[in-house]
């Protein structure tokens, strides 16, 4: 099972940017299929954006033309790039990869868009 440890989060006024990162604790060459997901308060888990070992990328409908989703293999880290934040983007964002039957999570790291 791979760890994964998401950094970047904080907080940034409306219309702002921000990166996260998800490193992983091996390598994700072989990870087929790797994610960010957010939990706003009172709300369900939702799936931001998703990409494979091969590159194709999914987005949620929300994020789409805003948000971007990438990964380096050689550095073991995906990455969401986050602009033109809305304060409905407040959530706590975790980075999941899938391997077989294997999940792994991260823990998490807090993003606040207000002014």
């Amino acid at each position: 099972q791979v760890q994964l440890v998401e950094s970047g989060g904080g907080l940034v006024q409306p219309g702002g940017s921000l990166r996260l990162s998800c490193a992983a604790s091996r390598s994700i060459f072989s990870i087929y299929f790797m994610g960010w997901y957010r939990q706003a308060p009172g709300k369900q888990r939702e799936l931001v954006a998703a990409i494979t070992n091969g590159g194709a990328t999914n987005y949620a409908d929300s994020v789409k033309g805003r948000f971007t989703i990438s990964r380096d293999n050689a550095k073991n880290t995906m990455y969401l790039q986050m602009n033109s934040l809305k304060p409905e983007d407040t959530a706590v964002y975790s980075c999941n990869a899938k391997s077989g039957i294997t999940t792994s999570w991260g823990q998490g790291t807090q993003v606040t868009v207000s002014s």
